[in-house]
């Protein structure tokens, strides 16, 4: 297996305006992709691939700086030449949702009614949101189906959007360690996340721009917080435990242990590259999606209306997206009578698990994709 290698963003403008389930509408946006493969003649083997919180459309491939350092596709080890999305078989697109900050219009760009930035004023979008703006994407793109649309975490919710709002637009909807809607503990640590930016006096009321700062200690706790959802109890004690950074205690407030140390990082490192209005943006997006809300919670009656063929793949030790939650959309895809494969991974890293290497849940992954590639192939489902 090799990297797709060099890459480059692209950009498509749309000047119609795009209406948005808060009842407000964006026009003149922009939205920043990557496509990697080619598409076939009769436009069949397309693959979407949807972002999770602070990635974008940089799923595969790398740039390269002026040092020559290599900035990496946050999904390289799944996408490329001989990998389970193998781009030697599929045309694969990742496009930056609206509202963040790598490309795609959001609060950091300019605002053309106003000349300035939007900031504050940016309207709050949903997952559905999102789903309508990458339909409009493909609809440029010339491709009226997808052989399949697929993200992980949040992008599993656009991925189950999808299949809802476009249900004959996409063949396959591979969903992993994702869920139906937010526990309400998970809408919890988002507004605690959410706080820490809204009450750093460097906010400014989302309008930090026109002040020539940066609230960094809001985005830092923000990270620290959901970083510590993302992995499990286990893995944190494998990798730091209780250790000490200076042997002993220091009988003070700073940094004493390594698991303290790692988070800090983790917090500065996201607060240099990271806009603070669009983690107010996505988080709550989180929080919205529960398409089931429309049928009185009944997640069934929910998936009644789609078409797609399903795959579900959770983690044992996601705490933040449980497997009972895949579970629960699988039941649901079974009892509509739907075709749905269902893999429950035991793996040690929690949420992450997405991410990482792990040749069982590869496997999984490729042997399904062999399968759509199979059916391209034969003209049709199999």
């Amino acid at each position: 297996m090799t990297s797709i290698g060099i890459v480059s963003p692209q950009a498509m403008h749309f000047s119609e305006p795009l209406p948005l389930q808060g009842g407000a509408s964006l026009a003149d946006y922009t939205l920043v992709y990557e496509t990697y493969g080619k598409l076939n003649a009769d436009r069949s083997n397309a693959v979407l691939i949807c972002h999770a919180l602070n990635a974008s459309h940089h799923v595969a491939g790398y740039y390269l700086n002026d040092k020559g350092e290599k900035n990496i596709g946050w999904w390289d080890n799944m996408v490329g030449p001989g990998k389970p999305v193998d781009t030697d078989k599929f045309f694969v697109i990742g496009v930056n949702n609206l509202g963040s900050c790598f490309g795609s219009t959001g609060p950091m760009h300019t605002n053309p009614a106003t000349g300035k930035p939007y900031g504050a004023s940016f309207p709050v979008v949903t997952v559905e949101d999102w789903v309508d703006a990458q339909a409009r994407l493909a609809d440029a793109l010339g491709i009226e189906q997808f052989a399949a649309v697929m993200g992980g975490s949040l992008g599993g919710m656009q991925a189950l959007a999808w299949s809802l709002r476009y249900p004959k637009r996409l063949r396959h909807c591979v969903v992993i360690a994702s869920t139906p809607k937010l526990s309400a503990q998970n809408i919890a640590f988002n507004d605690v996340a959410r706080q820490a930016i809204l009450t750093d006096p460097d906010f400014h009321g989302g309008d930090f721009y026109a002040h020539g700062v940066v609230p960094k200690r809001g985005l830092r706790v923000a990270r620290m917080i959901g970083h510590i959802t993302y992995l499990s109890d286990d893995d944190m004690a494998e990798k730091f435990g209780r250790e000490l950074r200076a042997g002993k205690y220091q009988f003070g407030f700073g940094i004493d242990f390594e698991i303290e140390s790692y988070l800090r990082y983790q917090g500065d490192k996201f607060s240099e590259y990271f806009d603070a209005n669009t983690y107010l943006l996505i988080t709550k997006a989180l929080d919205y999606f529960d398409p089931a809300r429309e049928f009185d919670g009944d997640l069934a009656r929910t998936l009644d209306g789609t078409e797609a063929q399903f795959l579900l793949v959770s983690f044992t030790t996601d705490w933040r997206f449980s497997p009972a939650r895949s579970r629960e959309m699988v039941q649901a895809l079974v009892n509509n009578k739907r075709r749905v494969s269902y893999a429950e991974i035991d793996a040690p890293h929690g949420h992450d698990a997405f991410l990482l290497e792990d040749p069982r849940y590869l496997r999984t992954v490729r042997t399904y994709y062999d399968r759509v590639w199979q059916e391209i192939q034969a003209g049709g489902a199999l």
